[in-house]
């Protein structure tokens, strides 16, 4: 095995406290293939039966659910180490209700499902990572649900500023996303997110610079 898939299955949350050499005996024990994809690939449809479990070992991909009148969400992204669509594995119905599209080029670790499943079954510590990983993405989804579902524009343009503040530590927030990718992430128009941020600059609450997001006040956000 390549050390940079090794490297890359390191950060996998599966195998948290799984030594180097470990891992590589217990993956290729099952069985993998790698595949790749160019940039802005299909990956996978809404509606299409999830059959396999992958691992991103390169790139990045993005998750997007479609209303029926175009408009579009983003669910979550896939960086190195993540485990693709991890609740659907074994689930009953297993239509993925999102479609997959690689934003770079993208490599992907792929085992069979019968694979992972021995894989999980023979190995408590993997097991209860993998247990562990599906309430991270129940919480993860909760709060998503949460803030698409009750919050206004302007709460889920606050919630970004100060959670992405939160992250950097720092009341200066260099955004690594496009305005449209921002609003796509909350379910918004990229109209009504630039209005809320020229409102909240104009409260005295933020400075915008191009990328740049300083904080004034966050009592106003």
């Amino acid at each position: 095995m390549e050390q940079k898939t090794l490297k890359a299955l390191s950060l996998c949350p599966l195998f948290r406290g799984i030594s180097l050499g470990q891992l590589e005996a217990t993956i290729d024990s099952v069985g993998y293939k790698i595949l790749k994809f160019d940039k802005k690939d299909i990956y996978i449809l809404a509606g299409m039966p999830y059959r396999h479990a992958d691992i991103v070992i390169e790139g990045e991909m993005v998750a997007r659910m479609v209303s029926l009148s175009g408009k579009s969400v983003e669910v979550s992204r896939l960086k190195q180490g993540d485990i693709v669509a991890p609740a659907f594995i074994f689930a009953k119905d297993n239509l993925m209700p999102v479609s997959v599209e690689t934003e770079t080029a993208t490599v992907i670790l792929r085992m069979s499902i019968a694979g992972f499943e021995r894989l999980i079954d023979t190995d408590p510590v993997l097991r209860h990572n993998f247990i562990q990983a599906l309430s991270d993405i129940d919480v993860f989804l909760t709060k998503k649900m949460r803030i698409l579902s009750l919050f206004t524009v302007r709460e889920k343009v606050s919630y970004f500023i100060k959670e992405a503040a939160g992250k950097q530590g720092s009341n200066v927030v260099q955004l690594d996303k496009s305005r449209q990718e921002i609003a796509e992430s909350f379910g918004i128009q990229k109209f009504s997110l630039l209005r809320t941020m020229s409102e909240l600059s104009d409260l005295g609450a933020i400075k915008v610079e191009g990328k740049k997001i300083t904080i004034l006040d966050r009592s106003k956000l």
